[in-house]
């Protein structure tokens, strides 16, 4: 009966061995690959100064005011503020800006204009509601955008840095648990 003991304990300190390495190894691949994608891009962000913007003016914008320029089919919410003592205008995201410099806010159907076009209402109430708020700028003298959220800011890269850590931690708790109870058994096993 001890030795089936012994036997059942193998297996199963093998078994949370393997659980443990198999976390750490996990672990480290999802650190590999956030590295390479989000770190770069948190990296790269010019847009860190916090600064109070006031608003100055919100337009929207449908597809037949913007006649001759190659723009989606879809209403887009135009917003300039005052920030750091300068005239700039307001983008959503970094995203925005890439997607569509005419457009400060695109909404997120846009496969129903109607539905599309009460978005864009909805946030310039939102932005008439509050005449003043915090944006991001950038310290480039040249620049005249803001932002209005960071998309890769420092708490996207710690949220994304939460959940490989806790796996790395369990992991190699998990590896420790079974080393330290393999020594205390060799230690009571001489006694």
């Amino acid at each position: 009966m001890v030795k089936k003991l012994v036997m059942a304990q193998k297996r199963g300190e093998t078994r949370a061995l393997c659980l443990g390495v198999a976390m750490v190894v996990c672990a480290v691949i999802t650190y590999y690959i956030l590295v390479t994608t989000v770190l770069p891009l948190y990296q790269k962000s010019i847009w860190t100064e916090e600064s109070m913007c006031h608003l100055i003016e919100t337009n929207i914008r449908d597809q037949k005011e913007l006649k001759g320029k190659k723009v989606p089919q879809y209403p887009c919410l135009w917003v300039n503020v005052s920030a750091a003592g300068r005239w700039a205008v307001l983008y959503h995201t970094e995203d925005t800006l890439d997607q569509n410099q005419q457009c400060s806010y695109i909404p997120g159907s846009l496969d129903n204009y109607p539905t599309a076009r009460a978005d864009v209402e909805k946030v310039r109430a939102n932005f008439l509601e509050r005449q003043v708020f915090y944006c991001f700028s950038t310290t480039l003298a040249n620049e005249t955008s803001v932002l209005y959220q960071r998309l890769y800011g420092p708490q996207a890269l710690l949220f994304s840095l939460f959940w490989p850590t806790f796996l790395l931690t369990g992991g190699l708790l998990i590896i420790a648990m079974v080393k330290s109870n393999q020594y205390l058994s060799i230690l009571a096993a001489q006694k």
